[in-house]
This record gives structure tokens, C-alpha cells and sequence, in this order.
């Protein structure tokens, strides 16, 4: 019996699966699953991001805009404290790592009617620079995904912009910022619960 093709073909299958499940994990992972999860869905706090998904020129400047204090840690000090000493390379590891992951929606209840209403004003003021995670121009837009994202992370996010908390990256949003009120932010915020992947 030749065993030959058979051991080159379970070496075919080895390179195929090892191929298929993704490169390891980064080495720094640990800080950042404690809240955030292998999976980038989070585990369990509504505060926290979706962060799966996200490209990765977003996370990237996310994590140096919270080391370098353009963005504040309002109300989640960790977040400052657990990547105060990640250098650029692990920055990078890391962004690359959840970027690769597929964003699904966040399942959470919304109202239909505000949801109706924030698609208009998605349209007209965000959509711009946000688009859908699933758009093949996701990650040359300006702004992240948002939709599917936690709602009580956009409602911290949005209010924090509102308050000067976090500083918006481009002019152009601040002016965006300004035009909402807490009604409209309620209807964008269940626009993008609405997202179903």
C-alpha cells in the first residue's frame, strides 16, 4: 500500500484548515478581550463597542486618539488604563485582528417609526462618512460603521461628543454634532439597532 498520497493529502488538508481558521491571535489579545471578547461582540457590557468588523484604520486611530487624549474614557476608565502601553506594532496587530472579523447586527429591540425617522437623518447629515459594515467602501469611509453597533454605546458616544467629552476627528462632524438634539440622536441610535445582518 502507497501511503504517500495519503500523508500528502492530509498535508493539503492541514494547510487548507490552517488557512481557513485565520492567523493567531495577537499576542497582546488579552488586553482587550476582557471587555471586548475574542469575537469582538463584547461580553455583556452595553457600554462597550461592537468592535468586530471595524476596519482597521478606525481602530487604529480610536486606540492612538485614547492614548494621546483626544478621546477621553468617560465613565470606562479600563479602557485609557489597559492600552496606555500597547506600542504602535500591537496597536496595529490588534486592528488588523478585529477588522478581519465579520460585524453582525447587535439584536437589540427598536422602534420602527424612530428607526423610519433616523434613516433620514442618517441620510442627510452621517452617511457621508459612515456606511454600513457590509459596504464594499467601508474601510475608505471617513467614520466607522455604525450600524449594528450597541445602543448604549452610542448613546454614550453621542452624548460625549454633544458634551465635548470625546473631540470629533474632522470639522465637518462637529458641525453634524451641533445640528442634533436628543431626539434625533434617539432616532439614529435605532436606525442603526435596526441594521440585521
Amino acid at each position: 500500500m502507497n501511503v504517500r498520497p495519503l500523508s500528502c493529502r492530509l498535508l493539503a488538508l492541514s494547510f487548507l484548515l490552517a488557512a481557513s481558521i485565520g492567523a493567531a491571535a495577537p499576542a497582546k489579545l488579552e488586553v482587550c478581550v476582557a471587555c471586548h471578547g475574542e469575537d469582538g461582540e463584547g461580553v455583556g457590557f452595553d457600554y462597550v463597542p461592537i468592535i468586530a468588523g471595524t476596519p482597521a484604520a478606525h481602530l487604529e486611530e480610536a486606540l492612538y486618539a485614547y492614548q494621546d487624549g483626544a478621546r477621553k474614557c468617560v465613565g470606562v476608565p479600563v479602557m485609557c488604563e489597559a492600552i496606555s502601553t500597547l506600542s504602535e506594532a500591537e496597536i496595529v496587530e490588534l486592528a488588523d485582528y478585529y477588522s478581519s472579523l465579520k460585524r453582525i447586527s447587535s439584536d437589540e429591540p427598536f422602534d420602527s417609526r424612530l428607526a423610519r425617522d433616523g434613516e433620514l437623518i442618517h441620510a442627510e447629515h452621517c452617511a457621508m462618512c459612515h456606511v454600513s459594515p457590509d459596504d464594499a467602501n467601508a474601510e475608505d469611509a471617513l467614520g466607522i460603521p455604525l450600524n449594528g453597533q450597541r445602543t448604549a454605546y452610542l448613546r454614550l458616544a453621542l452624548g460625549a461628543y454633544m458634551t465635548g467629552d470625546r473631540d470629533t476627528l474632522v470639522p465637518s462632524m462637529a458641525e453634524k454634532i451641533a445640528l442634533l438634539d436628543p431626539g434625533k440622536i434617539e432616532a439614529l441610535v435605532n436606525y442603526y439597532a435596526s441594521y440585521k445582518q
